[in-house]
């Protein structure tokens, strides 16, 4: 091959290489260029649903592109999760995931088909639920330490519900158990959808539920709530005292939601779903109508996001080691 044909070959190869080298990061600037789904962990119409289908329509606003949620049930949220991490790094399946999926179920289960700390790159905290503990109205006790006092009076007969074993509900129970030196019964229910009715017909006298979920129990007298699991008073229920009020000084607990991407997704598109997504939970008309239900927005960087999966399971950890609580 003479020199000068040789030479042109190699300046349009370097071309090509170089034009190749471009189209990852020429895609992930042009995020979101089609349609984006949101995959959540639970079936439709529950509080993740609705916080999940909120997202979604501000982001698809936002962006100009159709934003879908995908319902993905089952197996504690396990079946969502390895959808996820089947689908291209590229950013266009979101993981609009729970507390317990990448928080308690790497600690729960025996066997996983992902690895949470591996598999998944995190974008943002999207919103924290604080729970409120709450007996039935037949009960007999108006307050925090009243109740206690009683549940020591009469060991092992108060039995509290859960949404089922290694729900949030279910560890706060435990960590009321353990904090403050009372034999509750357990009670595990196939969801809070059960759970709830069965302390209104008192089957069971206690829960921790959270506030969007109690807010038109505890306001219609069907339910008393006896103390927020938050650092401060919940403003749509400003009368029932804070846990530490109650005498349980940092006893916080609750539902959180965060959003993740499969590991290997660009950092560029997880830039542009975080601002996207923070856009979102500091518009001042959505975080009054959030909080009027009970859902405090959040946001902030994915480092925050890490910090606080790490927070919560330094708290859970020595709980779920000390059931010894192991699911399939």
């Amino acid at each position: 091959m003479p020199a000068n044909t040789m030479n042109a070959f190699y300046r349009a190869t370097a071309f090509l290489l170089a034009l190749t080298a471009l189209v990852p990061w020429s895609t992930a600037q042009d995020y979101p260029a089609k349609a984006v789904r949101i995959a959540i962990p639970f079936a439709a119409g529950g509080g993740t649903d609705v916080n999940a289908r909120q997202l979604a329509d501000r982001l698809s606003k936002l962006w100009k592109q159709p934003v879908i949620v995908d319902n993905l049930g089952g197996g504690g949220g396990n079946v969502a999760a390895a959808s996820v991490i089947s689908k291209p790094d590229d950013g266009y399946t979101v993981f609009f995931t729970s507390m317990n999926v990448i928080t308690l179920n790497p600690l729960l289960y025996k066997k996983l088909s992902y690895d949470a700390d591996r598999d998944f790159a995190p974008v943002t905290l999207y919103s924290d639920t604080p729970h409120v503990l709450m007996i039935s109205s037949a009960y007999p006790a108006t307050r925090l330490q009243d109740f206690i006092t009683h549940a020591k009076a009469n060991a092992a007969t108060i039995h509290f519900g859960s949404g089922g074993h290694g729900t949030s509900q279910h560890l706060s129970g435990e960590l009321l158990k353990i904090r403050a030196g009372i034999d509750l019964r357990h009670v595990p229910y196939k969801g809070s959808g059960q759970a709830v009715p069965a302390i209104i017909s008192n089957e069971i006298q206690m829960i921790f539920e959270s506030i969007s979920s109690a807010i038109g129990h505890i306001r219609g007298g069907r339910i008393r709530g006896l103390g927020v699991a938050s650092r401060a008073r919940a403003p749509v229920l400003p009368d029932i005292p804070t846990m530490e009020e109650g005498g349980f000084p940092g006893f916080t607990s609750g539902v959180w939601a965060g959003v993740v991407v499969r590991s290997g997704t660009p950092v560029a598109v997880i830039n542009t779903l975080n601002r996207s997504i923070n856009t979102v939970t500091s518009d001042a008309d959505y975080k009054k109508q959030m909080s009027d239900l009970g859902i405090n927005l959040v946001g902030g960087t994915p480092e925050q996001l890490t910090a606080y999966i790490a927070s919560e399971r330094k708290t859970w950890t020595p709980i779920i080691q000390k059931l010894n609580l192991k699911l399939d």
